[in-house]
């Protein structure tokens, strides 16, 4: 059997402490870790995943690295009486993932742009990196892609929770049953009855 490039790629990707993935992460993250939280990149880390997640070498996609701290909230402790338990400092942890949050604010940087997907590069004791494909809906290149024109409905993609970060976080990876009060949304399954 013939195996891919991409193939190949993607096994060292699987285990990248094991890997030529691990070797060059060293050098890698010293030079990201002064970087803007937002930078617009040439070239994908992944190509195999970027690939797989609808990315192309065509003009009106372009490639962004977010850089995302890690962690719960950090919330300022009470300086006056009350019990540690009852302070609520820890365990406050943001609804969406880190991913969706990054997704976010890399549509926040670039407004004329939607967000396609977006995958994971990196981390630290810190931070997380993660690279977001961006397309442009009005580039006359994107309207003439039959596989990228559904992107030109809707907007907003990603404050919608439609990335396959956003789908996962709102529960839609599963169907059937135990799954009712899921669709077509939380907000509007609570509001049902009422």
């Amino acid at each position: 059997m013939v195996r891919s490039f991409y193939t190949y790629i993607r096994d060292a990707w699987k285990n990248p402490d094991s890997t030529y993935v691990d070797d060059l992460r060293w050098e890698r993250l010293q030079a990201w870790r002064r970087e803007p939280a937002v930078i617009k990149i040439d070239r994908p880390t992944r190509l195999d995943r970027a690939r797989a997640l609808g990315y192309k070498a065509k003009q009106g996609i372009i490639l962004v690295r977010a850089k995302i701290r890690r962690g719960a909230r950090r919330k300022s402790r009470w300086q006056r009486g009350r019990k540690s338990k009852n302070m609520a400092v820890n365990k406050i942890t943001p609804g969406k993932s880190l991913q969706r949050i990054a997704e976010e604010r890399a549509a926040r940087r670039y407004p004329n742009m939607e967000v396609l997907n977006s995958y994971w590069v990196a981390e630290d004791g810190k931070q997380k990196w993660f690279e977001i494909i961006l397309v442009d809906p009005a580039h006359p290149v994107i309207k003439s892609d039959r596989n990228l024109k559904f992107i030109l409905t809707g907007g907003n993609r990603v404050f919608r929770g439609k990335t396959s970060a956003g789908k996962k976080g709102r529960g839609m990876r599963h169907k059937g049953t135990g799954t009712e009060k899921i669709r077509p949304s939380l907000r509007a399954n609570s509001n049902k009855g009422k």
